[in-house]
C-alpha cells in the first residue's frame, strides 16, 4: 500500500491526511515556519508535503502526459474539449487551461521545496539523513524548473518560498542561468541523496542519487539542444552521467510487461516514479482516461493510427502498449496502464518519471552526438530492442549521425508512447516539426516549439511580458 500526506508548510496552517511508507502522519494545526522545523520528523513532513503536491490531477495525475503527449504524434484526442483540442492542432494559446495547470504545479512544487531547502539546514539531526532530505528538495526543484524551461523557455527563477515578500513580480531568468540552477541542485543531490539499494523499503519513491544522474544526463542533452544554452561539454558531461547510473549495478532491465505492472512496482527498471494508490490515498486517473466506455473508461484519448501502423513485426511491445476494443474499432487505445482494481477515476499505477531504458538511450544519444562512427553508441538502444525481441541495428545502417537520431526517435515512441515524453524528446532531437508533417501533414509554426505564458499569470505580473514570440 502507498499512502499519502499533504502538508502545507511555510502557509498559515498544515493540513495532513494519513500515510504510510516514508510519508508517516503527524498532524500539526496553526503551524508557520517559527514554531516548525524543530525536529527530525518536522523536516520529513515537510519533505512529504513537497512529494504530495505532485499528486493532484493538474500535475502528474493528468496535467503533464496532456501537454507533452497531446502536442506529440503518437496520440489524438476522442473526447472533444477545448483545451485538449488545442494541443492536439497545434493552436493552443496564452488562455489554454492546461498549459495553465503546468505552469502553476510547476510553480508550487518548486515553493515547496524551497521551504524544504532553506529551513532543513536548520534542524538537529543526522548529518547525513539532512542532507539526503535536502536532496530530495533540490531535485524536485531542479525537475519543476526542467519542466519549466523547457516548455515555456525564460521563466522566473525562484529560490525562496513565498514567506519571503521582497519579490512578487519577479523577471523572467536568461535560459543559461535557469540550466545553471538545475545543474547545481541536482549535483547536490546526486551527492547527498541515498544511493538505491540504501532507500528503506517503506520510502520507495524518495529520490536516490542514480534518479539525480539519470536526469542530470537529460538535462545536458536538452541543454546541448539550446544554441543560447550550450556549451562544449554538455554531451560528454551528459554521457558521464547516464554511465553512473548505468555502472552503479543498481538498475536493470526485466520484462517489458513488468515495468507497468501494479503489483511490480519501484522494480530495477523504475528509477524515479511519483507514488499513486487506492482510497483514501491519491489514486491516478490514467487508466480509466484511455479505456473506452465500452471497458469502464471515459475514451478520452485513442492511439495514433500512424504509430499504430509504425510497430514492426516482432517487436513484443506493441501487443503489450496498444489494443482495440474490437477487431473493426477504427482506433486503438493504450492499454499499458491497467490495474484490475481500479475504482472508477483511482488506480494504483505510478508515473515513471525515469526509467532504465531511458538512461540506455540517453547513453547513446550522447555517444552518437560525441562521433557518431562510434559502435559504442548502440549497445544501449540495441539493449532495449532486445528486450523488444527486435533485431540489433547496424552501424552500418546508421552511420551518420541524423541517421542514428531518426532510429532513437522512433525507438523512443515504441518504448515511452504515453508516458509524458514525446514532445520534449521530439524538441531535443530537432524532429518536432518533421514528426508533425509526417503523422498530420501540417507544418507547424516556430512559435508552437515553446509554449505561452498563461495568460492568468501575465495579467497578474506585466514583468513576464513580451510573452513567448507570436503569442
Amino acid at each position: 500500500m502507498k499512502k499519502y500526506i499533504l502538508a502545507m508548510v511555510g502557509l498559515v496552517s498544515v493540513s495532513m491526511i494519513s500515510c504510510e511508507k516514508f510519508l508517516e502522519e503527524k498532524p500539526y494545526d496553526f503551524i508557520g515556519v517559527a514554531n516548525f522545523y524543530k525536529t527530525e520528523g518536522d523536516a520529513n513532513a515537510a519533505l512529504n508535503g513537497a512529494f504530495s503536491s505532485l499528486q493532484p490531477q493538474t500535475y502528474f495525475g493528468r496535467t503533464s502526459w496532456l501537454v507533452t503527449e497531446l502536442s506529440g504524434d503518437l496520440m489524438r484526442v476522442n473526447a472533444a474539449l477545448a483545451d485538449r483540442d488545442n494541443l492536439y492542432g497545434q493552436t493552443f494559446d496564452a488562455s489554454n487551461g492546461e498549459i495553465g495547470n503546468w505552469w502553476n504545479s510547476n510553480y508550487n512544487l518548486i515553493n515547496r521545496a524551497n521551504d524544504v531547502i532553506k529551513n532543513v539546514p536548520n534542524v538537529p539531526m543526522d548529518v547525513a539523513r539532512r542532507n539526503n532530505i535536502v536532496g530530495n528538495a533540490t531535485f524536485l526543484r531542479a525537475m519543476a524548473y526542467f519542466d519549466l524551461v523547457r516548455s515555456f523557455g525564460s521563466v522566473p527563477l525562484i529560490l525562496n518560498p513565498t514567506t519571503d515578500l521582497s519579490n512578487l513580480k519577479p523577471a523572467r531568468t536568461p535560459i543559461p542561468a535557469i540550466y545553471a540552477q538545475i545543474i547545481g541542485d541536482l549535483k547536490y543531490a546526486e551527492a547527498n541523496c541515498f544511493a538505491e539499494n540504501l532507500i528503506p523499503a517503506n520510502a520507495k519513491g524518495r529520490v536516490s542519487t542514480g534518479a539525480a544522474s539519470a536526469l542530470l544526463a537529460k538535462v545536458y542533452l536538452t541543454k546541448a539542444s539550446i544554441p543560447a544554452a550550450k556549451e562544449a561539454s554538455d554531451y560528454t558531461n551528459s554521457l558521464a552521467a547516464s554511465n553512473k547510473v548505468i555502472n552503479s549495478g543498481l538498475y536493470a532491465l526485466g520484462a517489458y510487461a513488468d515495468v507497468f505492472d501494479v503489483t511490480k512496482e519501484n522494480n530495477r527498471d523504475h528509477i524515479f516514479s511519483i507514488q499513486f494508490d487506492l482510497p483514501p490515498n491519491v489514486g491516478n486517473i490514467v487508466v480509466r482516461m484511455h479505456l473506452p466506455a465500452g471497458l469502464n473508461g471515459t475514451g478520452s484519448f485513442v492511439v495514433e493510427k500512424s504509430f499504430e501502423d509504425s510497430f514492426l513485426p516482432l517487436d513484443i511491445r506493441k501487443a503489450l502498449t496498444l489494443r482495440k476494443e474490437t477487431p473493426t474499432s477504427q482506433f486503438a487505445y493504450y492499454s499499458k496502464f491497467a490495474d484490475p482494481l481500479r475504482q472508477t477515476n483511482n488506480a494504483r499505477n505510478n508515473v515513471l518519471i525515469t526509467r532504465y531504458a531511458d538512461v540506455l538511450l540517453l547513453q547513446s544519444e550522447a555517444l552518437n552526438e560525441i562521433n557518431p562512427a562510434d559502435a559504442n553508441k548502440l549497445t544501449g538502444i540495441n539493449a532495449v530492442r532486445f528486450r523488444a525481441n527486435l533485431p540489433n541495428l547496424l552501424l552500418a545502417n546508421v552511420a551518420t549521425k541524423d541517421a542514428f537520431i531518426d532510429a532513437l526517435v522512433q525507438e523512443r515512441a515504441w518504448e515511452f508512447s504515453a508516458e509524458g515524453h514525446r514532445r520534449f524528446d521530439l524538441l531535443r532531437l530537432g524532429r518536432y516539426k518533421a514528426r508533425q508533417l509526417a503523422a498530420f501533414n501540417r507544418t507547424v509554426a516556430d512559435k508552437y516549439l515553446l509554449f505561452p505564458i498563461p495568460l492568468t499569470e501575465t495579467d497578474l505580473n506585466p514583468n513576464l511580458l513580451p510573452n513567448n514570440p507570436g503569442f
